[in-house]
């Protein structure tokens, strides 16, 4: 993951909170985010630039590359197939296209592409929590989600004060997040489903 200097950070998220509030988007139903496991969730995850990829083909290591990067054009280079596109195509498309290319040379290739890391979906935190930073958008993940992987809030964090910042087409927007009220099971529509780019601004 790429360090991330901080003055910047911080600079965006002073000028962040003059931002007047929304109202959330709506969160999808407790039950359906809990039913999707985080394997299927990897299954549709959406390749980007710079991430980092597997690509495993059965009884032919040869044509198995460890690591290989999504490099700026999209695309990816293996063996045989030389350059094949990436970038914006689900694991499962990527890996049924692979396979696909394989045909010519193997018969009845059997192809596995996992993402060894995610560099092109990010969202970031700041403020009073136990670990600010830059965090990896690897399955779908909520504020509350965001809130716990980086370490929970600090004993003087204004929980009722908490701001996700996103940019939607040409504008920014802010929507609010009351800590003490979601963790409550109150207006559980604040606890919204982050997007790659969003940062979440603890005071």
């Amino acid at each position: 993951m790429k360090k991330v200097l901080a003055i910047p950070m911080v600079l965006i998220a002073v000028a962040a909170l003059a931002l007047p509030l929304q109202n959330p988007p709506t969160a999808p139903p407790a039950a359906a985010q809990a039913s999707k496991s985080p394997a299927a969730a990897s299954k549709d995850y959406v390749i980007g630039l710079e991430d980092v990829l597997s690509v495993f083909v059965w009884r032919e290591p040869e044509l198995s590359v460890k690591e290989v990067v999504v490099r700026p054009d999209g695309k990816i280079t293996l063996p045989l197939i030389n350059d094949i596109s990436a970038s914006g195509l689900t694991v499962n498309q990527l890996q049924e296209q692979i396979t696909e290319k394989l045909k010519d040379f193997v018969a009845s290739p059997s192809v596995t592409v996992v993402v060894v890391r995610i560099v092109s979906q990010r969202v970031s935190i700041v403020g009073e929590v136990g670990q600010p930073g830059v965090y990896a958008l690897s399955s779908p993940m909520t504020v509350l989600e965001l809130l716990a992987r980086a370490g929970g809030l600090r004993e003087y964090a204004k929980r009722k004060d908490i701001a996700v910042v996103r940019h939607e087409g040409n504008k920014t927007v802010r929507y609010k997040f009351n800590y003490k009220d979601v963790s409550a099971g109150k207006n559980l529509e604040q606890n919204i489903t982050l997007k790659n780019g969003d940062i979440v601004i603890v005071p």
